[in-house]
């Protein structure tokens, strides 16, 4: 890629293969000298794309373990988004005019992540607002130690 400022859709695209280079192992190269040089959205880092959608993916500063109120606050978000939560193996944000996935949330045991359609106008504002939204809250913590 040029030094030019680049999109975000630009640099994801710009790391998946061709049909045709899948077995180039210099363009494989290439691919990973800007796969090192990542983007930030949001002040967070890209740190990898969905092995399947092919996503951009977020680190968050924190690991996220959902419960009620995280829940309704991703929901709140959601709806900010004109977008619904799909509950599978982990939520997913969709837009609720056609159901395009905009945004995925992957709470694993040491991270967090956030894979977000680059193509979405408002990405920075949603992985601000889902970021604000899945920070743990310090009297959540307090009831948990308590009990």
């Amino acid at each position: 890629m040029s030094e030019q400022a680049v999109s975000l859709g630009q640099y994801v695209g710009s790391l998946k293969a061709a049909r045709d280079q899948v077995r180039d192992r210099e363009a494989f190269l290439e691919r990973c000298a800007r796969k090192y040089q990542p983007p930030t959205v949001a002040g967070l880092p890209m740190v990898g794309l969905g092995g399947s959608c092919g996503k951009p993916a977020f680190l968050l500063p924190f690991v996220v373990r959902f419960d009620h109120a995280i829940v309704e606050r991703l929901e709140a978000v959601a709806e900010r988004f004109d977008t619904f939560v799909e509950y599978g193996a982990y939520p997913h944000l969709k837009l609720k005019e056609g159901g395009q996935e905009i945004a995925a949330v992957q709470d694993w045991m040491s991270a967090t992540l956030i894979f977000l359609r680059p193509s979405f106008d408002r990405k920075e504002e949603l992985l601000q607002a889902l970021q604000a939204a899945l920070q743990p809250r310090e009297d959540a913590r307090e009831s948990r130690s308590s009990s």
